[in-house]
């Protein structure tokens, strides 16, 4: 009995050993943090709640310039974990989370834009467009105006956010993934659900589109007296 008892109290020293050297959750690299959830039938609690504290932003900017004039994008954001939670064991490469996040982002947008009834009706864009002006800078990740660059004022930002809201949603989605996210075309194609030259395209003539509502402001902004 004796002989019993002190295995089992060496089992347990063991274990809690064992427990005490495990890495916390904030010490955990993303992907082992991916893997930690993925690792018993419902994530750890601990482990998600710090999953969630690191891509929380990257939700939050995603709803924004996807939905920027809904008032409930804090519940959808809710609803996005939700469905992480529900499904994270399935993902099968936890490195691409980040891109398996903004698809079911993107995804839960577009269910909420069906239920709504919000679709607008689609603008052509296959016309040729002749454009006078400069190029535009469109690593704007940063909602700071850049110091460096004198045209880049907050007015400019707050343009060029209603100039992405008011275009079509598939283009406007896929901008938004590429300038505003840094996601490369490939993992847009995978998160749309598009080839990649759909994608390409659609990229281009939202560019188009969007440079050429920003070049009024500019060339307004060269008639204003110094």
């Amino acid at each position: 009995m004796s002989q019993a008892l002190s295995l089992s109290w060496a089992a347990l020293r063991a274990v809690d050993s064992a427990v005490a050297d495990s890495p916390k959750p904030e010490q955990l690299s993303n992907i082992d943090l991916v893997i930690q959830c993925q690792a018993q039938l419902s994530p750890d609690a601990i482990a998600f709640s710090e999953l969630m504290n690191r891509y929380q932003p990257h939700v939050d900017r995603l709803l924004y310039h996807l939905a920027p004039d809904w008032s409930d994008r804090a519940d959808l954001a809710q609803e996005v974990w939700i469905r992480v939670y529900r499904n994270v064991r399935r993902l099968k490469e936890p490195a691409k989370f980040k891109g398996w996040l903004g698809r079911i982002t993107t995804n839960l947008f577009y269910d909420e834009l069906r239920k709504r009834k919000r679709f607008e009706a689609a603008i052509s864009l296959d016309a040729p467009r002749l454009l006078d002006g400069g190029q535009v800078d469109w690593e704007i990740a940063c909602e700071a105006p850049s110091p460096v660059d004198n045209i880049m004022t907050q007015e400019f930002y707050d343009c060029l956010k209603r100039a992405i809201a008011e275009l079509p949603e598939v283009f406007r989605t896929t901008i938004v993934l590429r300038e505003i996210q840094g996601l490369p075309y490939e993992e847009i194609a995978e998160i749309t659900g598009v080839s990649l030259g759909t994608v390409k395209s659609r990229i281009a003539r939202a560019r188009h589109r969007l440079q050429a509502n920003l070049q009024k402001y500019l060339e307004g902004q060269t008639l204003q007296p110094s």
